[in-house]
């Protein structure tokens, strides 16, 4: 098996020099261009590779999507980090990051709470999509057809009392998300946590992350955390800002 990965794996950089056919891929592995041929095929079912009407093969379109989110996503998590490091600092709140990968959004960084009562998050874990303010913003940026498609394919717990209920009510306060510019979460995965949101744009004007500040109601009131609202905005302004190379790096203040 870890052959045959390593074959396959071996596949893309040369694709990555250009179209080659099936002769010259079998001969830069050294095998029969049967075992390249099933190769290519598992790669090009991923979408890894694409087979070109000249009967060569280039590197997928998949491919070339993955990367380039991936390299999104590690930016904006290195650039966003200072920023909600000091956010943090002036809230003491725990403050999150996270972004819309496949039909999951993830969160990608975690700076925690300097108080004793903490939330239980951890990064790369998958946030509850129909309640959890950073999806409520990643998703209302999505285009209509695209939040529909989403919305009737979701299933809908009732965490609490104040969870969305169904795909109507999602769809509502999704179009409410984009069009006020931000989210909030009061109560809706757990009763005693709430949260406000605000979303962080690339240099097309589209959200590629989603930054907030959670705080259970033993430390703070949902009213009291709502007034860290135009901190949060401009947290997420100035990350934006860097992260599209718009503006210079500079310190948010309360």
């Amino acid at each position: 098996m870890s052959q045959t990965v390593d074959r396959a794996l071996s596949i893309l950089p040369l694709l990555a020099e250009g179209p080659a056919d099936l002769g010259r891929v079998a001969d830069r592995l050294g095998v029969h261009k049967s075992t390249a041929l099933r190769l290519l095929r598992t790669l090009h079912d991923h979408g890894f590779v694409y087979r070109q009407a000249d009967q060569r093969y280039r590197l997928g379109a998949r491919l070339i999507s993955l990367a380039q989110e991936a390299m999104e996503n590690l930016d904006v998590r290195e650039i966003a980090h200072p920023h909600l490091v000091r956010l943090n600092e002036q809230v003491g709140h725990t403050v999150h990051l996270a972004v819309h990968e496949e039909d999951e959004v993830l969160y990608i960084d975690k700076v925690e709470s300097r108080y004793p009562v903490r939330m239980y998050s951890r990064i790369g874990k998958p946030v509850a999509i129909t309640v959890a303010a950073v999806a409520k913003l990643l998703l209302a940026d999505l285009p209509e057809n695209e939040r529909r498609a989403v919305a009737e394919q979701l299933d809908y717990p009732m965490y609490t009392a104040r969870s969305t209920p169904n795909a109507d009510g999602f769809l509502k306060e999704l179009a409410k998300v984009r069009e006020q510019g931000w989210a909030t979460d009061l109560g809706g995965h757990e009763e005693s946590i709430n949260c406000v949101a605000a979303p962080i744009r690339g240099a097309d004007g589209r959200v590629v992350a989603a930054m907030s500040v959670s705080a259970p109601n033993v430390v703070v009131t949902a009213d009291e955390l709502l007034t860290l609202l135009p901190l949060v905005r401009r947290t997420a302004d100035a990350i934006s800002g860097e992260y599209s190379g718009r503006t210079p790096v500079k310190e948010v203040t309360a």
